[in-house]
């Protein structure tokens, strides 16, 4: 079984064990088996196909499918928009997009010259890239989450951050949230690159190194990044939570990014602002390859 199939069959098989019968309406037939979820017939039924033909595509045994069928299995599992695309992504495979979009990275000018003016304004921001990449972020969030700017180039990535380094427990209010849906980001990343030999390499350290990082890929949740709150537990400031904001600068679909605001006068705000007159008096300037103090390809 190719790799592509493989993701498609281990993913229908995860999200349908998601479902139960009362999620359908098959009220009373969960006390007459063994296992909740849905049975293959069941789900079958449901999107309209055949019993065979579906338990091939879970069975690894079908390379893709159609458009209709996947949108027809897509709304019988219940999958929300991320969701829903990357079954797609599984099920009809472009490989000759994958290849045009797997060059390096790199970030604009303006880009970089926006993360400069957030943090005149006391807003955190970064640059996530493919595989959780990050490819830039200005001053204020290095104090706040890591200063990437002086790990080795290959160490910079979220996933590694969130997973490999012990500061990353300590930081964020609810290390279990955040790390959960970082699995679940790079999931999605894995949908639309499934042959990018650098997110295997990532996805083969993290799961050697964690074993709560393979049991949460094993579930195959995905996720795309979009807005929300996040909370802090800073050992210069205290507690502060964020809201954030993910945003695709340029246009590139590649890049996101992160945006973190506070409510003006509250006791985040003011944690932020402590934190980076903190920095602005603590810390020297930084030291990267790049002639601007700024990683700005990857």
């Amino acid at each position: 079984m190719d790799q592509n199939r493989s993701e498609l069959a281990d993913f229908l098989s995860a999200r349908r064990a998601r479902l139960t019968p009362s999620d359908v309406g098959l009220k009373g037939e969960l006390a007459r088996r063994r296992v909740p979820g849905l049975r293959r017939e069941e789900l079958a039924q449901l999107a309209g196909v055949s019993v065979d033909y579906y338990t091939r595509l879970e069975q690894g045994r079908s390379r893709s499918a159609s458009v209709d069928v996947l949108d027809a299995l897509a709304t019988a599992l219940q999958l929300d928009d991320a969701e829903r695309a990357h079954l797609h992504q599984l099920g009809r495979p472009q490989p000759a997009t994958r290849l045009r979009r797997a060059r390096p990275q790199h970030v604009h000018p303006a880009t970089l010259d926006l993360l400069d003016r957030l943090d005149q304004v006391c807003s955190p921001a970064f640059i996530l890239g493919r595989r959780l990449d990050v490819l830039a972020h200005n001053r204020l969030a290095g104090a706040l989450i890591t200063e990437f700017r002086r790990l080795p180039a290959p160490q910079r990535n979220q996933a590694r951050f969130v997973f490999l380094d012990p500061h990353a427990r300590e930081l964020y209010a609810d290390w279990r949230q955040v790390a959960v849906d970082t699995v679940a980001m790079l999931r999605h990343d894995a949908g639309r690159y499934p042959d990018d030999p650098r997110l295997s390499a990532l996805i083969g350290e993290l799961s050697i190194h964690s074993a709560e990082f393979r049991t949460w890929w094993s579930r195959h949740d995905v996720q795309r990044r979009t807005t929300g709150a996040k909370s802090y537990h800073h050992p210069v400031v205290g507690e502060l939570t964020v809201q954030y904001q993910a945003l695709n600068p340029s246009g590139d679909e590649d890049q996101v990014l992160i945006v973190y605001t506070t409510e003006p006068g509250s006791a985040s705000d003011n944690a932020l602002r402590l934190l980076a007159n903190w920095h602005e008096r603590a810390v020297g300037p930084v030291t990267t390859e790049s002639p601007n103090s700024r990683e700005a390809s990857r």
